[in-house]
């Protein structure tokens, strides 16, 4: 009777500890085959049949669709360059210039994926809107409150992420560092 307990136990905290494992990896995210450029983070491989098998169970439960290899990459930005999360609260600039793509977008969610709503109904730009400088590089501000030029509303969000997806764009499985992919800045002040 006892082994028979103590076979019991062990299989209900082998069965705790892979469940939760497993919950982990797929609400937290995996890093394999991430590619990360300073704040930015891409996985070019969940287009593609080569796909890992955690990555894949994410894209099932969130329903997500993701860029395939053939049209682009979704970078992701959860935090700035220092690594400090993204605060609603704070202005937050994204500054340079993007790796060389044919479009491009720019998209402000909350950290479970959904569009942050605001007065405006703006959340994101892509890259036929935005005013840039004279050299073609750019300045978006996320903030709470107004700003001049490119801006996007946060509504005072405790935090969110970014997203900057790059359609057609050579730009991928390949890429391994900034010198590659020019990512623009993401610098964040807090008063």
């Amino acid at each position: 009777m006892r082994l028979l307990l103590g076979l019991l136990f062990a299989l209900a905290v082998a069965a705790l500890v892979g469940l939760g494992t497993t919950w982990l990896a797929l609400s937290r995210g995996t890093a394999f085959g991430a590619v990360t450029i300073g704040a930015w983070t891409a996985w070019p491989r969940s287009g593609t049949q080569d796909i890992d098998p955690y990555a894949r169970a994410t894209i099932a439960r969130t329903g997500e669709l993701p860029v395939g290899s053939g049209d682009g990459v979704a970078f992701y930005a959860r935090t700035d360059d220092d690594g400090r999360p993204l605060d609603g609260r704070c202005d937050v600039r994204i500054s340079g210039t993007t790796p060389q793509a044919r479009f491009w977008t720019l998209t402000l969610y909350d950290p479970q994926g959904r569009l942050i709503g605001n007065a405006i109904e703006r959340q994101g730009f892509t890259s036929q809107e935005i005013v840039r400088h004279a050299d073609g590089s750019f300045d978006i501000v996320m903030a709470p409150r107004t700003r001049a030029g490119n801006w996007l509303p946060t509504n005072g969000a405790d935090n969110y992420m970014l997203v900057l997806r790059l359609y057609d764009s050579p730009v991928g499985v390949a890429t391994r560092a900034a010198r590659e992919a020019p990512m623009p800045a993401v610098v964040q002040s807090c008063s």
